[in-house]
């Protein structure tokens, strides 16, 4: 007897291939400590995340959205370089995407991706060093104020806003300045190499470019946002998992744990605020 009539009647069950899974971190702010009662990103309340990301099983990519005007030079090339080493580790790619913007201690971030995408009006680039101040000299003497400071080590009190400037300690500046920019250079030319396309008179400039005009120098490899690039690579049923801190239960349920600011405080939090502005405005956001 023929079992094909059979066969017609039970139902097939086709093996459909997992979609792929992508984890994406979001680094979005000022880098590194703005104040008592405000942080910026820093590695270390962001190792757990990025460890989670690359933890995750089956994964097949680590996409970074990035929103960043930069920061902390420091912090910058530790996350940068821990997430890396987490890549490497795993054995995954990097995608870097530049949002508003990934200008300088920002873009340092995206050098983290094996390829960095951004939107045409994106702002990226600023690759150099800012030291930012004020002078007070001589609005303290004509409110006849007396600026006494005593230090052992005659560059102990260098760049005193409220004495004139000098120009030895400007130079000392310059100095620590050159050192800094010579290591993000070094990190672009590192993570870029070859598909950098203009002078480096120009890329390391500190000038800052849109996302267009970032792929024509090198600096970006394509235009697209993250779901679509994603979804490009990896199939239109990619899997985008978003990947963030985890809060307390209590803080999550009854929002316990929250401590209250101190009064003291509150006014160089005001402070760091107007700093964390003046950063963004920078990039005319």
């Amino acid at each position: 007897m023929s079992l094909a009539p059979l066969r017609r009647l039970i139902p097939v069950r086709r093996y459909r291939e997992p979609p792929a899974l992508v984890a994406v971190l979001r680094l979005s702010g000022v880098i590194g400590r703005l104040g008592p009662l405000r942080s910026g990103l820093e590695l270390a309340p962001l190792e757990q995340i990025i460890e989670r990301a690359f933890g995750i099983r089956g994964l097949s990519a680590v996409a970074l959205a990035i929103n960043s005007p930069g920061g902390s030079a420091v912090q910058s090339a530790l996350i940068c370089r821990r997430i890396r080493a987490a890549a490497e580790e795993a054995g995954v790619p990097v995608f870097a995407f530049a949002e508003d913007v990934a200008g300088s201690g920002g873009y340092w971030l995206a050098l983290a991706g094996d390829e960095i995408y951004a939107d045409a009006s994106s702002i990226v680039g600023a690759i150099g060093v800012l030291f930012r101040g004020f002078g007070f000299a001589e609005a303290i003497a004509r409110l006849g104020i007396e600026r006494r400071v005593h230090t052992a080590g005659v560059r102990k009190a260098a760049l005193d806003p409220f004495r004139p400037e000098n120009p030895e300690e400007v130079a000392m500046l310059a100095e620590l300045q050159a050192d800094v920019h010579a290591a993000f250079k070094e990190a672009v030319r590192a993570r870029r190499g070859d598909r950098l396309r203009a002078p480096e008179e120009e890329l390391f400039s500190g000038a800052f470019w849109s996302g267009r005009r970032g792929v024509e120098l090198g600096l970006v490899d394509g235009l697209g946002d993250l779901r679509s690039v994603m979804r490009a690579k990896y199939g239109d049923r990619v899997r985008l998992r978003e990947v963030s801190a985890r809060r307390p239960w209590l803080r999550r349920r009854f929002g316990l744990g929250v401590a209250t600011p101190d009064p003291s405080a509150l006014g160089a939090g005001l402070i760091a605020a107007l700093e964390e502005r003046a950063i963004w405005a920078r990039f005319g956001l």
